[in-house]
């Protein structure tokens, strides 16, 4: 890889799989499948493909808090989706999210499946499906779409800007760091003067905002995101870290952060899920135990 001093871009860019660091062998500039291989399917109407990245976490925890609210019908299975071994770029992936990202979900409840992929899509979906989570009335559903789209504009700089310059380009561009965590400080200043005259971001009520932001900005203020919570100070936000506190107390939050997990505690990895039971009984401290 070149100096960044003295790096001077050709007239024609041409893909150099060497120069993708840690994510060369899944970064690629073209789309579509590289194999032939079927998403399996379970007995539940949702079936949801994912891993417990921030993007996945927010569909697990929506349908863990639908679930707790009594939504029978938000029963679902969680295929585990690992991305750093290609997954996304299967044939029947690509069916469903043709941009080969996590999460993505089919709803086979009605006579004809449906395929709702991009995060923010699937909550806005399962809210009006279940009609939950996002308000009705017209000011508080625009502050609720408002801050999730707010997010979903927003991560791309605290994920692909800050999080990989800091944590996992093959090496440290302090232009690029000092350029994206400004950015990421800039943003959680925003949630922060939010968060003071507000219990959560759409105002009274937890909604579907929370829940996309949460696994972004919360996990980035418990110290769960590139280990950069000293070097951006987290603790200086204390009306983020008072709602992430909260949010993250919430039982059906601790479950759906646990679904499709494949690192930390053993204890809460939950690499699929396909019934409640499999919380208490199916978690990898357990199979290892078994």
């Amino acid at each position: 890889m070149s100096d960044t001093s003295d790096y001077v871009p050709p007239k024609v860019w041409t893909w150099n799989k060497a120069s993708g660091g840690r994510f060369a062998n899944i970064n690629r500039p073209i789309a579509g499948p590289t194999h032939e291989k079927e998403l399996p399917v379970g007995r539940h109407p949702l079936q949801l493909y994912s891993l417990a990245t921030p993007n996945g976490v927010k569909v697990t925890v929506m349908l863990e808090e639908l679930l707790a609210l009594g939504h029978a019908g938000a029963e679902y299975d969680a295929w585990l989706i690992r991305i750093g071994e290609g997954d996304q770029f299967g044939s029947g992936f690509v069916a469903v999210n043709p941009n080969s990202k996590i999460p993505a979900l089919m709803d086979r409840s009605g006579p004809n499946p449906v395929r709702v992929f991009e995060s923010g899509a699937i909550l806005v979906y399962l809210a009006e499906k279940f009609g939950a989570f996002l308000p009705t009335e017209g000011a508080a559903r625009a502050e609720c779409l408002s801050w999730l789209f707010w997010q979903m504009g927003s991560a791309p700089y605290l994920g692909g800007g800050f999080g990989h310059f800091y944590a996992y380009a093959p090496t440290k561009i302090e232009y690029a760091i000092d350029r994206f965590a400004m950015e990421a400080k800039r943003q959680l200043d925003v949630l922060d003067r939010r968060l003071a005259e507000s219990e959560y971001l759409a105002g009274a009520e937890y909604t579907i905002a929370d829940i996309a932001v949460w696994p972004w900005y919360g996990g980035l203020v418990k110290g769960w995101l590139y280990g950069a919570a000293e070097f951006l100070q987290v603790q200086d936000y204390k009306n983020v870290q008072r709602w992430a506190d909260a949010i993250g107390a919430r039982p059906a939050v601790r479950r759906g952060r646990m679904v499709n997990r494949v690192t930390g505690d053993p204890a809460e990895q939950l690499h699929e899920r396909h019934d409640a039971s499999d919380f208490e009984t199916r978690t990898q401290d357990k199979l290892a135990a078994g």
